[in-house]
């Protein structure tokens, strides 16, 4: 799955404050993803992201 810096992943499952969207910070091994509804940063293991991706938004258009 190509994830890239700047890109937002809308996620199956929301973060406690109901967003379920969040910014790649970070890529690699695992993810540093922000939280577009509250800020909060998270690191979270590739292959366990990768199954919780739902759509991927680069540049304003969806992936």
């Amino acid at each position: 799955m190509d994830v890239q810096v700047g890109d937002i992943l809308q996620m199956k499952k929301e973060h406690p404050c109901g967003s379920n969207r969040f910014l790649v910070l970070r890529s690699g091994m695992d993810f540093k993803l922000r939280c577009e509804g509250c800020g909060h940063e998270v690191m979270i293991a590739r292959s366990k992201a990768e199954k919780h991706i739902k759509k991927i938004f680069r540049g304003g258009q969806e992936l």
